[in-house]
């Protein structure tokens, strides 16, 4: 919900400072009516397209990297400080977010990447005995 708050936060400011409507939003940002009125919602199976949160965001001057936070993805700003005891994410796992938050990467491949990480996340961890 935190990238539907994101979201109502950019069009209440566009309205209020730039007299637009969410048609007009949509218009300027290139992502349609009923998909801003989805991401309101919080209404995605999968992440919003990446390609259409940037555009959203640069129609508006919004950071981009604020919107990948909300969406809980990394953003492409310098990477916070890890506290010392945190240990650092491997190597396979930088890539797989990585093609999580690609434009270039088609939808269905996201899709079975997030089914498979759903799987392993619930799935029951083994006791060696």
């Amino acid at each position: 919900m935190a990238f539907a708050r994101f979201v109502r936060r950019a069009i209440d400011d566009a309205r209020e400072e730039r007299g637009w409507t969410v048609s007009d939003l949509a218009a300027h940002t290139g992502v349609g009516r009923s998909t801003v009125f989805r991401w309101l919602a919080g209404d995605w199976q999968d992440y919003p397209e990446l390609a259409k949160v940037r555009g959203f965001c640069t129609a508006l001057d919004l950071p981009v990297a604020a919107a990948f936070r909300a969406l809980g993805l990394p953003d492409a700003g310098p990477a916070p400080r890890r506290p010392a005891d945190e240990t650092p994410v491997e190597a396979d796992v930088r890539v797989i977010l990585q093609r999580l938050a690609d434009p270039r990467v088609p939808a269905e491949e996201k899709h079975h990447i997030r089914d498979l990480l759903r799987y392993l996340a619930r799935r029951p961890i083994r006791r060696a005995g």
